[in-house]
């Protein structure tokens, strides 16, 4: 196809604010669908993950036809934590529609993924979504965007850029706030009208820079990127190069060459400059590298990836029930599997380290580990991780940074203070207090990194569910001093064995817990909370004493509370730095790093 028939653009926006569900709406419109096919709500969102949490992680290409234009649609990720890749898919772009909700208005993630856009230079189409919702509030939102743009110090273009107002989820969208349009139609013009042609000159040696990656079992390692110029044609020789190290080189044979349509990758026999497509044939690739005519051997420039700013260490499970639900447990399988997950993730880092049976693992956030965490439990492997720790680094003076973030929290009017006073004990800063007309008020503030783990709980706590917490990267700086550890003990098993009822009777006593009766459980793994801040040793295996004497007693029925389960994530918030997650395809258990109460209690001892 011709490129001035091209349009390639990105969805972009804070999470939950409706991309992936404008993506259905679009797809409807243009005819991807037939009118009785039966299709599945986010049909972009094809992980098992994204569809259970409703969040997108990995960027999605896709194509529709419309008006003899071809429109090239990337779906992005809205959450920080996914922001590497945000970044590098824009790449692929010749513009962006902005989603914005018609409620929340401009959060931390619109001004991070509009920042890139700026950077460039890409051109945008202002999308107002959620307009049916009743609490909306389209015109002061126009307003807190233009103050955006002018915030952010953006070109005098992007003041002029055209507002649409859309209802993804009625699968409409008009140029008009009161106005309820048929579908997507408005939106689809205003693409073809606003966003450029790809550049490029057809008719130069072709290069494709690689954005992202995908990996099929039949065809092996698969590359995706926009034909920066040339035509590209099957079985022609090409050359692999980084920008990064231009000296490394290696030569491939395009094998296969697939167009984006609808849903479906096509088969195709060449393609030119603009087009997004897929190549195999090409192992051995990373994102960011070059392939290119032997012509001209010259790598494309590629976005700097943003570095992460938290770790856990992933280690072999030693515990006594290694092995029990696990596939995959040695150290060699689960180094290869966390290797294989950089050629995909340009956030992450994996280090080995001095041990063998343990590797450092990096990346943006809480959520950005604990997705490729249970990514690996689904697959069948067992091991254990550490307390998330932060990054420091040292400036030019060689003192300590440390990575701080942005924070916006929405909550009722009552639990303002509890909010402003937990996060003050935890070195956060107030910037902005806002009341919204919905009812709320919004909160800004700025807090070390280490501050926000374990707080999203206790948020939850405090506001009684109401709250919504969002956080954004802001920048390194000096170190803020120590915060005070949590208040809370662990409960230890005393023995290993089979948890009984009457075992746990008098330990739900000391605490909350975390495990019923008839549980497996073992010495030195953590089965409760502690209110008092204490580790206590309890016996949760014992039974009653059976004699023939009866006693007014006998017969009491045993009432135990309802064991408190945890998900992955609070598991990650709630462990000290001497405890691990124990993470198998069936289980996750909490545990002391040393087992044995004696040698516990002698480290503790030789640490004072």
């Amino acid at each position: 196809m011709n490129k001035k028939k091209i349009r390639n653009v990105a969805i972009i926006a804070h999470v939950d604010h409706g991309k992936t569900t404008l993506v259905d709406g679009l797809f409807k419109t243009s005819g991807v669908f037939r009118e009785n096919q039966v299709v599945n709500e986010r049909v972009m969102d094809s992980g098992d993950i994204e569809r259970e949490r409703g969040i997108t992680i990995l960027s999605k290409n896709t194509a529709i036809e419309y008006k003899d234009h071809k429109i090239n649609i990337i779906d992005t990720p809205g959450h920080a934590d996914f922001g590497g890749e945000v970044e590098r898919v824009l790449k692929m772009a010749n513009g962006v529609v902005l989603v914005i909700d018609a409620r929340e208005g401009p959060m931390p993630q619109t001004k991070f993924v509009l920042g890139k856009a700026f950077e460039l230079q890409l051109p945008a189409i202002i999308c107002i979504n959620k307009i049916d919702r009743p609490d909306s509030r389209i015109k002061e939102i126009q307003d807190e965007i233009i103050n955006l743009f002018i915030k952010m110090d953006a070109d005098e273009k992007y003041i002029e850029s055209p507002f649409i107002y859309a209802s993804a989820k009625d699968g409409y969208a008009s140029t008009e706030p009161d106005v309820k349009a048929e579908d997507m139609t408005a939106l689809l013009d205003t693409i073809i009208d606003w966003i450029p042609e790809p550049g490029g000159d057809e008719n130069a040696p072709f290069k494709l820079l690689i954005s992202t990656t995908d990996y099929n079992d039949y065809v092996g390692r698969i590359g995706i990127g926009k034909i920066e110029s040339g035509i590209i044609k099957l079985g022609d020789p090409a050359v692999i190069v980084n920008y990064n190290e231009p000296d490394k080189n290696m030569k491939i044979n395009i094998n296969k060459i697939y167009e984006f349509e609808g849903l479906e990758r096509v088969e195709v026999e060449e393609s030119s400059t603009g087009n997004i497509v897929a190549v195999t044939g090409v192992e051995g690739i990373n994102i960011g590298d070059t392939i290119c005519s032997p012509e001209d051997v010259k790598a494309l420039p590629f976005v700097k990836i943003s570095e992460p700013t938290l770790s856990v260490t992933f280690s072999v499970n030693n515990g006594p029930f290694a092995g029990r639900e696990g596939k995959y447990v040695t150290s060699r399988q689960i180094r290869s599997r966390l290797y294989k997950e950089l050629q995909t993730d340009v956030s992450l880092r994996v280090e080995d380290t001095d041990l063998t049976d343990s590797f450092k693992v990096s990346g943006r956030g809480e959520l950005h580990l604990s997705v490729l965490i249970e990514n690996m439990r689904r697959e069948g492997f067992e091991f254990m991780i550490s307390k998330p720790e932060v990054l420091y680094k040292k400036d030019e003076d060689g003192h300590m940074t440390e990575p701080i973030e942005l924070v916006t929290i929405d909550v009722d009017e009552a639990y303002v203070g509890s909010v402003i006073e937990k996060l003050g004990r935890r070195k956060g800063e107030l910037l902005d207090m806002k009341l919204s007309k919905g009812g709320y008020t919004r909160l800004e503030f700025t807090i070390p990194a280490r501050g926000l783990i374990g707080y999203r709980h206790e948020l939850m706590s405090d506001t009684h569910g109401s709250g919504v917490i969002n956080t954004e990267f802001d920048s390194y700086q000096r170190f803020k001093g120590e915060i005070p550890k949590r208040n809370l003990g662990s409960l230890i098993s005393f023995e290993t064995g089979v948890s009984t009822a009457y075992g746990l009777v008098s330990a739900q006593e000391r605490g909350i817990l975390f495990v019923g009766p008839g549980e497996d459980v073992y010495e030195g793994m953590v089965v409760g909370s502690n209110a008092k801040g204490l580790d206590v040793e309890v016996n949760i295996c014992k039974k009653k004493q059976q004699t023939n004497i009866r006693s007014s007693a006998a017969d009491e029925a045993i009432r135990l509370s309802p064991p408190k389960i945890m998900s992955l994530e609070e598991l990650m918030e709630f462990i000290e730095s001497d405890e691990l997650i124990e993470v198998t395809p069936k289980s996750l258990r909490l545990r002391k790093k040393i087992l044995d109460t004696n040698k516990r209690y002698k480290s503790k001892k030789k640490n004072r």
